[in-house]
């Protein structure tokens, strides 16, 4: 398995263009399947789970292409014919679940595996099985695979979600739009991406309202068409770029982003004491020198602290002046890179959902191993900090959620060189 290599080396100074967001990414491919005709995406990222991604639903009977290097993707369905989304292919990556509801709302009938992923948290499928039987679907597991049928085809009903979850807000849109009647989702994710795949099923012709807020309601039409839409910028990897002079100092600026995509996340990373302010390209960050300040953070589904941005800051806590309270109320298991930060001197005590960060004036470089998507790059931006040499290893992760993070802090002046295995 390959490995990261960061040496601390002062200050970071230059210009990162940020991606388009996987998580929305994710969210927009299986869209192609409600529709005969293409779907163009630009903006797309180029990484490992836009192409497992593309793999389930070429599986599927879907055609997918790129164009410019892989930033803009081209998908048709029009001869998609198999309900059969495969163990193989699901175990890689959660958002592979995002299939079924389209595959119910065209053809009727979907069997799908349950998901994979980072093993940071159940998050079960309960909610999204709930949705589609309260739509007239009837679902039941057998050997790990969900068999949902609707030979009559969905029907529109009033849903209401004791969790806002997004994964289940875009699963149920999605199948929505072909569904007979009116649709009411409450409790709904709010999160940018909702609204990015809202922006591109009205282009292909959904009848949705109320996307960014609680309550979404979408009214079925007979088909959908083909469109071209652009990606959304990735908030998290916005958010963990922008952390990264905070950690050495500099001046770094973010080419594509939004401040409105992570205001509770920068209100934080102000309050520790760093400078954000807008450019006409997107946001610069600043942090002169010295450390920054602890400040207590609380996860909270969106607009709230970003769960994928936790490690990161958590990290950053580390060698922050003072003492900082960070909790984790999305995922039950989202404090494994604390053991990791440890090793390079931090000083964490975890209990439950809760972790207390004693700030330390420096880390030191060690082998340290990854063991999620956002832990991975959490332990190389506090290696970007630490005296001596970081060895990361298992990131593999890190290709399914960071866009050649090498070859973007290098340019800022990092040291960091990945070591093939």
């Amino acid at each position: 398995m390959d490995s990261i290599i960061v040496r601390g080396n002062g200050p970071l100074n230059g210009v990162i263009p940020i991606a388009g967001a996987k998580n929305a990414c994710l969210a927009l491919m299986p869209a192609t399947l409600l529709s005969d005709e293409p779907l163009t995406l630009t903006n797309a990222p180029r990484l490992s789970d836009i192409k497992t991604m593309g793999v389930l639903l070429e599986s599927l009977g879907a055609e997918v292409s790129s164009l410019n290097e892989g930033r803009v993707m081209i998908l048709s369905s029009h001869g998609a014919d198999n309900p059969l989304a495969h163990y193989d292919i699901v175990r890689k990556m959660r958002a592979s679940n995002l299939v079924l509801g389209p595959l119910l709302a065209r053809h009727g009938k979907a069997i799908v595996s349950l998901p994979g992923g980072c093993a940071i948290g159940a998050r079960p499928m309960d909610i999204h099985v709930t949705a589609f039987e309260a739509m007239g679907a009837v679902i039941e597991l057998k050997d790990g695979y969900l068999h949902a049928d609707a030979p009559g085809g969905l029907k529109g009903a009033e849903i209401d979600f004791h969790f806002a979850s997004v994964g289940a807000t875009e699963n149920v849109m999605m199948a929505a739009t072909l569904a007979k009647g009116t649709t009411v989702i409450n409790n709904a994710a709010r999160e940018p991406e909702i609204i990015d795949l809202a922006d591109c099923l009205r282009r292909m012709g959904a009848q949705i309202d109320g996307d960014g807020s609680s309550t979404i309601t979408i009214q079925g039409v007979e088909s959908l068409h083909g469109a071209t839409h652009p990606v959304v910028a990735d908030r998290i990897e916005l958010g963990t770029y922008m952390l990264a002079p905070a950690f050495t100092g500099g001046e770094v600026e973010l080419l594509g982003g939004r401040r409105d995509l992570l205001g509770a996340f920068c209100d934080r990373l102000e309050e520790a004491g760093v400078d954000i302010s807008e450019t006409d390209s997107g946001l610069k960050v600043v942090h002169k020198s010295g450390r920054v300040r602890a400040v207590n953070i609380k996860t909270e589904p969106y607009p709230g602290f970003p769960t994928d941005l936790q490690a990161q800051m958590m990290a950053l806590m580390c060698t922050a002046d003072g003492v900082s309270v960070l909790e984790e109320t999305i995922f039950e298991n989202r404090f494994m890179h604390a053991p990791e930060l440890v090793r390079m001197g931090a000083q964490i005590d975890v209990q439950g959902g809760m972790a207390t960060v004693t700030g330390v004036e420096r880390l030191r470089g060690a082998p340290v191993m990854a063991t999620d998507l956002r832990a991975s790059v959490s332990l190389i931006l506090a290696g970007l900090a630490a005296e001596g040499e970081t060895v990361v290893s298992r990131v593999y992760h890190l290709d399914r959620g960071y866009e050649r993070v090498e070859e973007k802090l290098s340019a800022c002046g990092a040291l960091i060189e990945r070591v093939k295995a």
